[in-house]
């Protein structure tokens, strides 16, 4: 049954996505791992598509983590050409759209020919206002927030931030992209109960929705329907109605 989006009140502002599943997929299907990963990145067109009709402002993937470069450097290096080569194809749906791409994560471990076509996009799709998507790349949860301490410990030594006002807010200006609203709804795919490093700060008060489908499988109708599960929450964040 199709989801009316219509009768949906209440549309997260952000939503994240665990993309979870492509090498249980391929192996299911008799295929390699790379083979997976290349089906998965037809369902992150099909989720951009979504959550452009549906308005959402923000999208983030959980695309690469600081884990996986101990992935075979085969597999690595396969899923930095896939993302090269998905770039190539999903950037003029980005314009298309009016959707603005950014990266969260350690960009600087990234290959320079990767470095370089995000960067080509990034630039391109900077003015867009509409819809944000955000890759998160060589990302680890708990570095983004070592780092965060690290810049509020420099601050504080040079005389630029008193101790005695570290608070939430100010932990929260110092993650990667502090002007990105913390997401609502939580996305992961393939029955995983686990966060992996992802967001951990920003998920704080999310809302958890967890889908048995593999990610390669994952489509429009599978993203309509978890903003379904979505506005039936009773959203309180601690509080009592």
């Amino acid at each position: 049954m199709s989801v009316d989006l219509q009768n949906l009140e209440n549309i997260p502002r952000h939503v994240a996505l665990i993309m979870d599943g492509n090498g249980r997929w391929a192996q299911e299907h008799g295929l390699s791992r790379i083979e997976g990963h290349k089906e998965g990145a037809q369902s992150v067109r099909s989720v951009l598509r979504a959550a452009a009709r549906a308005g959402i402002e923000y999208l983030t993937v959980y695309a690469f983590s600081t884990e996986n470069w101990k992935r075979p450097p085969q597999e690595v290096d396969g899923l930095m050409k896939l993302l090269i080569n998905s770039l190539n194809s999903y950037e003029q749906e980005l314009h298309d759209n009016k959707i603005r791409l950014r990266v969260m994560g350690q960009f600087e471990r990234l290959p320079l020919p990767v470095r370089m076509r995000l960067q080509k996009t990034i630039d391109a799709t900077a003015d867009y206002t509409d819809h944000t998507f955000i890759v998160a790349l060589s990302y680890g949860s708990r570095t983004e927030i070592a780092d965060a301490a690290r810049r509020i410990a420099e601050k504080a030594k040079a005389g630029k931030l008193d101790p005695k006002k570290i608070d939430e807010q100010t932990v929260a200006d110092h993650l990667y992209l502090p002007d990105v609203p913390d997401p609502e709804l939580m996305i992961r795919t393939s029955g995983e109960l686990r966060l992996s490093n992802f967001l951990l700060w920003q998920l704080s008060y999310s809302e958890f929705y967890i889908t048995e489908t593999y990610w390669p499988d994952f489509r429009e109708e599978h993203f309509f329907k978890a903003l379904e599960a979505y506005n039936a929450r009773d959203r309180r964040y601690g509080g009592v109605r």
